[in-house]
């Protein structure tokens, strides 16, 4: 039988203080996580262009 690659899954990364700034248009990221050892949502410091600084980024979806 076939080994299936179903641990490893793309999600969408999305910064917590744009939304909260309530500036236009939005800062995310897509990047993959095993979901088999992190199954909670991930939470990641990522840079935000439009504020010009790192700020952290949680999933969504």
């Amino acid at each position: 039988m076939a080994k299936s690659k179903g641990n490893r899954v793309q999600v969408i990364m999305e910064c917590t203080e744009h939304k909260e700034s309530g500036m236009p248009g939005t800062s995310r990221y897509i990047t993959t996580k095993n979901r088999k050892n992190t199954t909670e949502r991930l939470e990641l410091k990522k840079y935000n262009p439009i504020l010009k600084k790192y700020t952290v980024h949680k999933e969504i979806k």
